[in-house]
């Protein structure tokens, strides 16, 4: 796209700012919609991003699934087609000039009800692809979601316009060619939906062995496929996605329940609490003890 059609983008930081007068992750009064603002550059922060629409409005961001990295700045915008346990670090920020984000999450539902109102037609290939995309942000797009957070500003028109507002967004981001593949995951029988059933029940039931064939007949489909197609999706195997979202839900009740890390191990599904404190050590950098210990140090209040 030529670069004199981009709009300038200062109208969203405005309104994000004025939502964001301190330093982290803000829900709104539109339940799908919040804000993310950082005053310096972040260490890496674990999460699941749920399926959804991330735009930066000032400063950049990267992003890791698996072994691929993937940044965007508020030229263009990252979709997360299914939940996907991510690596998420601050690259641009300072108190003068903070990072400032959005994110709106949507499902599978809201997709396919754009697919059939539209009428859009869904390519047999790619019958998958990665689970997150990067695309350019363009005038269409940008002008929905302005639409969508200015709403904030006159929550009494949330209830009625919002709805419209989410769908049209969803209906720009689907014209996109680059999204072709979210598509894909909304329609039921394809591939890219059966992995997402699969990615469903490894997040739900972590803590339980969850043998590779157990999954693929499950999802119908052989485990030599299953395994191509999840790995393409998420840049990891099953079993290291199931690995991830269980050292994330550990680090979770370290932090908010002060347990033991045995415990926190048993709990996640490690029988072995050495075996547990050495893949969150690989995964975190640090035992799991120093490693709360550092992060209490680091963000919270003293």
């Amino acid at each position: 796209m030529d670069e004199k059609s981009v709009k300038p983008r200062g109208e969203l930081v405005q309104v994000i700012n004025q939502f964001t007068k301190q330093d982290g992750i803000h829900d709104t009064a539109i339940p799908a919609l919040r804000f993310i603002r950082a005053s310096q550059i972040t260490e890496p922060i674990y999460s699941v991003y749920e399926p959804s629409l991330c735009i930066t409005a000032q400063g950049s961001k990267v992003v890791m699934l698996g072994s691929k990295s993937y940044q965007y700045d508020p030229g263009s915008f990252l979709t997360a087609s299914v939940h996907l346990p991510i690596t998420g670090q601050v690259l641009e920020a300072s108190p003068e000039t903070p990072y400032l984000s959005l994110q709106l999450n949507f499902d599978m539902n809201q997709i396919l009800d754009v697919i059939q109102a539209s009428e859009q037609t869904v390519k047999a290939k790619p019958e998958s692809g990665s689970g997150l995309v990067i695309s350019p942000l363009n005038d269409t797009l940008y002008d929905a979601v302005l639409r969508l957070v200015k709403l904030l500003e006159t929550p009494a028109d949330i209830a009625v316009l919002a709805p419209y507002t989410i769908r049209e967004i969803i209906y720009r981001v689907l014209q996109d060619e680059q999204n072709a593949s979210l598509k894909q995951f909304a329609l039921i029988g394809s591939h890219s939906h059966r992995i997402a059933k699969v990615m469903e029940r490894l997040k739900s039931d972590f803590a339980l062995p969850l043998p590779i064939d157990e999954l693929a007949k499950e999802a119908r489909m052989s485990a030599s496929s299953l395994y191509h197609y999840f790995k393409e999706i998420t840049g990891m195997s099953p079993n290291q996605y199931q690995k991830q979202i269980r050292l994330q839900e550990a680090r979770r009740l370290l932090l908010t329940e002060s347990i033991e890390a045995a415990d926190a191990a048993f709990q996640v599904g490690y029988e072995s609490p050495s075996h547990f404190s050495r893949e969150y050590a690989r995964m975190f950098g640090l035992p799991p003890i120093k490693d709360i210990q550092r992060f209490r140090d680091d963000y919270l209040p003293r």
